[in-house]
């Protein structure tokens, strides 16, 4: 008899040391009460242990961040458009004491709580903020969701919209939209290519009329300088040429007027010369710019030889 209560009393305290080990994982946490009432008696991870009898494991749970999938739901823009909406959630328990005792469910909690903050924010835009303001939701429900799970000792760390699906009349009014956007884009964008075609065209005509007009002139200056230069060549041309029939007429002049005064028989060819080309000379004379008027006797050579240096001096001055 006394070997069968050794044998229980062995069981039980095996049945007891075994019950006091507990060995939490690495990234977990555990909450102990005793006798049904927590005194904040917290496991850490490794070996600890517990008072056989007296205190009882009540949870245990991870520290680590966690992911909750919102599936889609239902949504109503500012402008009465349905649209469907989910969400990923990243979220860790910073207080394990608070997630178990201050709600029943920390999961389902959340869950709720996530599907309620994006009703109320996609609620307050209209449909083409909610496609634009993506990463604006997503900072107001990370703000919003972090403050109203503070209280459960959980820690909202990232919060992100994956899809946002109008119902299908919607997407078919959005893509008659895009459509008809497209043509007045497509019209819009040929109109500006035909003006600055046409743009283009008229100032490349402006532009060859002035470099025709410019050409025009620099060919007009150019042929009236041409001209002024031929007239000025010209005119000395014939200056020079009468500058030098007169030092010809000069020269041939003194040398008959020195054959007249060492040779007295040249003077009768000189009269018969004199007389014979007299109309010739009166016809020249009376031509020249300055003409004048002469009466010559043929026989008075030497008055004749001295009229015609007279004249042939002034014809050089001229």
């Amino acid at each position: 008899m006394e070997g069968f209560f050794l044998l229980v009393f062995l069981a039980l305290g095996g049945s007891a040391l075994a019950g006091s080990v507990k060995i939490i994982n690495q990234g977990n946490e555990a909450l102990v009460e005793t006798l049904g009432k927590y005194n904040g008696k917290k496991l850490e991870p490794g070996l600890n242990f517990v008072t056989p009898f007296l205190d009882r494991l009540v949870y245990q749970g991870t520290v680590r961040e966690q992911v909750l999938d919102i599936p889609p739901q239902q949504c109503i823009t500012r402008d009465n458009v349905s649209i469907t909406v989910d969400a990923v959630v990243y979220w860790r328990i910073m207080d394990l004491e608070k997630a178990y005792y201050k709600v029943q469910n920390l999961q389902l909690a959340m869950e709720n709580m996530v599907r309620t903050q994006i009703r109320a924010e996609i609620g307050q835009m209209e449909l083409d903020e909610t496609f634009t303001a993506r990463s604006q939701i997503n900072e107001i429900l990370l703000r919003d969701l972090d403050i109203a799970t503070d209280p459960w000792g959980v820690k909202v760390t990232r919060v992100e919209l994956r899809d946002i699906i109008p119902s299908k009349a919607v997407q078919d009014s959005m893509e008659l939209q895009m459509a008809s956007e497209r043509k007045k884009r497509a019209a819009i964008l040929a109109s500006e290519g035909e003006r600055d075609a046409a743009v283009n065209t008229a100032k490349g005509k402006a532009e060859a009329q002035i470099l025709d007009a410019e050409a025009m002139k620099k060919t007009t200056i150019l042929e009236a300088e041409a001209q002024q230069q031929a007239i000025v060549l010209k005119a000395q041309a014939e200056r020079q040429q009468q500058v030098l029939k007169a030092q010809a007429t000069s020269e041939a002049l003194q040398i008959i007027a020195k054959t007249l005064k060492t040779d007295p028989s040249a003077r009768e060819a000189l009269q018969f010369l004199l007389a014979q080309n007299y109309l010739e000379m009166g016809v020249k004379i009376g031509s020249s710019d300055s003409s004048k008027v002469m009466f010559m006797d043929p026989r008075s050579i030497p008055a004749t030889f001295e009229g015609i240096r007279s004249i042939v001096e002034q014809e050089k001055l001229h």
